[in-house]
């Protein structure tokens, strides 16, 4: 299937590793104008070679944190100067820390919020105008399957990050007319370097090892093993490109059957 993004101009934050970087792979390979952000250079210009001998294309990048208040603005000012539009944005950073209620101040509920919501309307603000200039203009913003079902010991991640998707439900109804497509795709436990981090704090909780963790994890999968990042970027690549059209305001979960409602 040809998904129509090749030469479309393509934002993907977060991007450096992970599953932000998973996507830009995939856009690239689709032939997307692809743009990766990270917080240091050091990591975006590895990230930069890695891509280049993976795709045989070179993205472009910007250098930035997206808890910055001036960093939205700042990203938006660059794809303008260097491309004059946009046409798929992926608002990704990385999540909070795990914990319990009872563990967190009220500066860290602040922190995360800045982080797993506040970061998300920032972009999406400062990029609408970008957005407007594009014929197939589409937003991705990257959640967790939290959301709907509860991680224990995420709390910040189980309350905030269903912000984001009353957000992204809210936007895809209000610019619909406009022909904006908003959805949120929701990953489950995905082999990156978040999920081994989440894994060995458990470890350290429960008085085992992170390889016990990740076995007792994927026990509750139903296809028993953790994603692949490749996994998650391939439909995150079709969610975000025009052969997904008609689909607006949708929460797709990539967790190999974690989820255990029905929808």
């Amino acid at each position: 299937m040809d998904l129509g993004l090749s030469n479309k101009i393509a934002l993907v934050t977060g991007a450096s590793r992970g599953l932000g970087f998973a996507v830009a792979e995939q856009f690239l390979l689709e032939n997307a104008v692809t743009i990766i952000n990270s917080r240091t250079k050091g990591d975006l210009l590895v990230a930069q070679k890695i891509l280049l001998e993976k795709t045989q294309k070179k993205p472009s990048f910007f250098v930035g944190d997206m808890v910055d208040k001036n960093f939205a603005s700042m990203i938006a000012d660059f794809i303008d100067n260097q491309f004059h539009k946009l046409d798929i944005l992926i608002t990704n950073a990385g999540g909070p820390p795990p914990g319990n209620f009872e563990s967190f101040t009220e500066l860290q509920w602040e922190e995360a919020i800045e982080l797993s919501f506040l970061s998300h309307v920032r972009l999406i603000r400062a990029c609408l105008s970008l957005l407007r200039k594009s014929e197939c203009p589409s937003v991705l913003t990257i959640t967790s399957y939290s959301v709907k079902q509860p991680i224990p010991n995420l709390i910040l991640s189980n309350s905030i990050r269903s912000a984001t998707i009353g957000l992204t439900k809210s936007l895809a109804l209000e610019f619909a007319q406009e022909n904006i497509r908003f959805n949120s795709i929701l990953p489950g436990w995905t082999e990156t370097e978040r999920v081994q981090k989440l894994l060995e704090s458990r470890a350290q909780k429960n008085g085992t090892s992170p390889e016990t963790e990740k076995q007792l994890q994927e026990k509750d999968i139903a296809l028993k093993r953790l994603a692949k990042p490749e996994e998650f970027g391939k439909v995150a690549a079709f969610l975000s490109s025009p052969a997904a059209s008609y689909m607006t305001g949708l929460m797709i979960s990539v967790d190999g059957g974690a989820i255990k409602g029905t929808y």
